[in-house]
């Protein structure tokens, strides 16, 4: 099976493929589960400047990125992973959830639209991206930092990455909650110590604490996921126990 194919379009190609140099993309990369290369639009320019970018029709501040080059630009980088999901990585897109970078990993090419400026001529948005993603609600001085964020999160998930595939299946947010606490060596640590069930060798009494302290992290820390979330009586209960003992040590 092939791997997932990137292409990212960007003025500043040399800085998003850094991003296969460290951690999960690195393996990803090394691997064969992914390949990744970057094009700069002003390739496709046709000026002597190499420049992509223009004025506001209607004025106000800020230049525009030309319609001509980042289509043509755009157009040879899906044609490079064809069949693929071009993305443009912009704040008025929907959120970077771990759902989405899921349904991503199962692509089978993507392409990465990275904007500067005041962003992309509308008619290219209207024709050639089949998609906007977003961070969250700020804006970065372009999409390059947004597209490598994705580019992370979606390696990750692909077959063979992670040393020990149950550990993107316990992430934070893969079952719509936050992950539970994590301890290692040594036993005690300035004072504190290991919770004991984690030390008790008896693996059913560790899942079901691992699963109270994960709803409990998400109701201290993201109760708005909680929200989302349709619990089962086990769940409900479990909660439950984590609230009433915070109450108690409180």
């Amino acid at each position: 099976m092939s791997g997932l194919k990137l292409e990212v379009v960007s003025l500043f190609p040399e800085m998003v493929e850094q991003v296969g140099r460290y951690g999960m993309p690195r393996i990803a990369l090394e691997r064969g589960a992914m390949s990744l290369s970057a094009r700069n639009p002003r390739d496709y320019a046709d000026n002597r400047y190499r420049s992509v970018d223009d004025r506001s029709y209607g004025g106000g501040p800020g230049m525009v990125m030309q319609a001509e080059p980042m289509a043509a630009c755009i157009e040879a980088a899906r044609e490079a992973v064809a069949p693929a999901k071009v993305l443009y990585m912009s704040p008025q897109g929907i959120p970077l959830t771990q759902a989405l970078a899921g349904q991503l990993a199962n692509e089978a090419g993507l392409v990465l639209v990275c904007g500067r400026y005041e962003g992309l001529d509308e008619r290219v948005l209207a024709s050639h991206v089949d998609l906007e993603v977003s961070l969250g609600d700020f804006v970065l001085s372009g999409g390059e930092l947004a597209a490598m964020v994705l580019i992370d999160a979606v390696a990750r998930l692909l077959p063979g990455v992670l040393g020990a595939q149950a550990s993107a299946q316990n992430d934070s947010f893969s079952q719509g909650l936050l992950d539970h606490p994590h301890y290692s060596r040594p036993l005690d640590w300035r004072g504190q110590s290991v919770p004991e069930v984690l030390m008790s060798g008896d693996h059913t009494r560790i899942a079901r604490w691992r699963l109270k302290q994960a709803l409990g992290q998400t109701w201290l820390k993201r109760p708005d996921l909680l929200e989302t979330l349709e619990l089962g009586s086990e769940h409900k209960a479990l909660l439950q126990e984590f609230i009433s003992e915070q109450h108690t040590e409180g």
